[in-house]
């Protein structure tokens, strides 16, 4: 049988979600939990991946055992067990054929910034003193709407068969006196929006103007792109699967 985990966590004291030797990850908490829970040894099979210290709002994974299992005695029982920072919402049962990686049709992540110093989001926003132009911020991340390649946003040496990536929303906006970055893509590449929020901050601080995004873009060019901002202000917000209840 096959059960589709919905969970959320602070990836701060993970090296990332995806199991790794001798390192802390989310994967490896969970699938750990859940061995011992059901008797036998589970391996999850997630949404994506995400990089040390990025936490994540919504996320899925997908794991088979050999028996009908009652859902929210488990969900309770792994809430008990797991760490505090990772609780699970829901489990629920789905098709042999279900994979939570490739059936996702599309991902969301925000990216927090904060305009002055907060002690209470110091692992969850990074810091940016000085002026930023919104409005141009936002003009640039309308040029990455559509479907690109995204080359110049990515990590070197990533073993992926194109860059391409259909960006459906792009947009800078003030959130409890938070600078969130939203982007919505059917795929992101590693590092991707890391390397795009720190492009269009260098717009926002006029480093760079607006039509030099798409020269950007077109270089497919890591080089020509802003620095990686730190992960710590990362979060996966949102999973969408066609068929399945969320």
């Amino acid at each position: 049988m096959r059960y589709l985990i919905q969970l959320a966590y602070k990836g701060t004291n993970y090296h990332g979600w995806q199991k790794q030797p001798n390192v802390h990850s989310v994967q490896g908490e969970l699938d750990s939990k859940l061995s011992t829970l059901l008797a036998e040894q589970i391996e999850t099979v997630g949404c994506g991946r995400t990089d040390t210290g990025v936490h994540a709002k919504d996320f899925y994974a997908h794991f088979d055992v050999t028996k009908n299992i009652d859902e929210q005695f488990i969900v309770f029982k792994l809430n008990n067990f797991l760490p505090k920072d990772i609780v699970v919402y829901d489990i629920q049962k789905v098709s042999e054929g279900f994979n939570a990686r490739f059936d996702a049709v599309w991902r969301e992540y925000e990216y927090w910034i904060t305009r002055e110093p907060n002690p209470f989001l110091l692992d969850q926003s990074w810091f940016q003193n000085g002026k930023l132009n919104l409005e141009d911020m936002n003009k640039a991340s309308a040029l990455l709407i559509g479907k690109k390649d995204f080359e110049c946003f990515s990590k070197v040496h990533t073993q992926v068969n194109n860059f391409i990536c259909d960006v459906m929303h792009a947009n800078w906006e003030i959130k409890d006196n938070k600078l969130v970055f939203t982007i919505r893509a059917n795929r992101f590449l590693r590092n991707m929006v890391r390397a795009i929020v720190g492009t269009l901050i260098d717009v926002g601080k006029g480093k760079i103007t607006v039509d030099e995004v798409n020269n950007i873009l077109a270089s497919k060019n890591r080089c020509e792109a802003g620095h990686s901002v730190p992960a710590h202000g990362l979060f996966l917000t949102r999973i969408f699967y066609p068929h399945i209840a969320q």
